[in-house]
């Protein structure tokens, strides 16, 4: 696993030092022990974890500014996807993991403490349901949670004004994005750009929906999952 999160780093063009290769394929040996007795993604063999994990994960740091001190929530983030990656790569990000399923966040706290990562906050809980987050993340992330209207509730009253939602999604997203131009529109976003990128060694293809919060989110949103759910942002 660590061979080839280096060797697809290199390829992506992103920096790694060996420490930080060694980290994550550390997690990735702690996720993959963990998931024989809880299933926490359906990934189990070390090579598709390095590149399907790890190395998607990893393509976000092109997309946004991780610097030093900049707040990233990771939402729906499961067994750490992609906050802990970036977390590595970017050990200066003060990230928030955050996931309806507490023995994924259970996971990820207990991990990233083995790895000297203390400072990772996991909560467990619906981002809709916590409203002390709310406009306080420079970037929010998310992937494979749910489709853009929905998910864009969810995810685009944690940013700050300024700041960025992350979206990843499959590669042909552009139907779903204009599905979900409205959704984002509402929640005082804007569709910036769909970046397109290839994973080294794994003939996969995935996009970022990039968009920025240009106006605060009005104060009714967001709503109940229920509610989300029944009666969906679609103009």
């Amino acid at each position: 696993m660590e061979q080839i999160i280096r060797e697809g780093l290199a390829a992506m063009g992103i920096p790694a030092t060996p420490d930080q290769v060694r980290t994550m394929a550390e997690y990735g040996e702690l996720l993959l022990r963990a998931n024989e007795t809880t299933n926490l993604t359906a990934i189990r063999e070390p090579d598709a974890a390095a590149r399907l994990h790890f190395l998607d994960s990893a393509a976000l740091v092109a997309l946004a500014d991780f610097s030093a001190g900049k707040a990233v929530a990771d939402v729906g983030s499961g067994a750490g996807f992609p906050g802990v990656p970036l977390r590595v790569l970017r050990p200066g990000i003060r990230l928030t993991c955050l996931d309806s399923v507490g023995k994924k966040m259970d996971f990820v706290r207990e991990s990233c403490a083995v790895l000297g990562m203390e400072d990772v906050r996991c909560l467990w809980g619906r981002a809709e349901e916590l409203p002390q987050l709310r406009e306080s993340f420079d970037v929010v992330t998310s992937r494979a949670v749910a489709e853009l209207h929905l998910l864009a509730e969810l995810c685009l009253p944690l940013a700050k004004v300024g700041g960025l939602f992350l979206a990843m999604k499959n590669p042909d997203c552009d139907q779903e994005a204009a599905r979900g131009d409205f959704a984002v529109r509402t929640m005082g976003g804007r569709v910036r750009e769909i970046r397109r990128y290839d994973i080294p060694g794994a003939d996969v293809t995935h996009a970022v929906v990039v968009i920025e919060k240009i106006k605060p989110t009005p104060p009714q949103y967001p709503r109940r999952w229920a509610q989300i759910k029944k009666k969906p942002l679609l103009g």
